[in-house]
């Protein structure tokens, strides 16, 4: 696990936590808030598992390579 992968999930978490909120106490702004913060971290969390998805690809053709010698 990277640290987009986790930044994304914590700001994920982050955002959850805002949108209740904002729901509980009927505050639009820090519920839309917790929504944008929701959506960045997801994004942040897909970037974060793509540049995992590279590193492990990369390194199993690298073995093959190697493996082909």
């Amino acid at each position: 696990m990277n640290q987009d992968q986790v930044k994304g999930r914590v700001e994920q978490a982050k955002g959850n936590v805002k949108e209740v909120a904002g729901k509980v106490m009927n505050d639009r702004d820090l519920e839309a808030e917790g929504q944008v913060d929701q959506a960045t971290g997801k994004v942040q969390a897909g970037y974060g598992d793509a540049k995992e998805k590279a590193k492990d690809t990369a390194r199993d053709i690298a073995k093959d390579v190697v493996k082909d010698r």
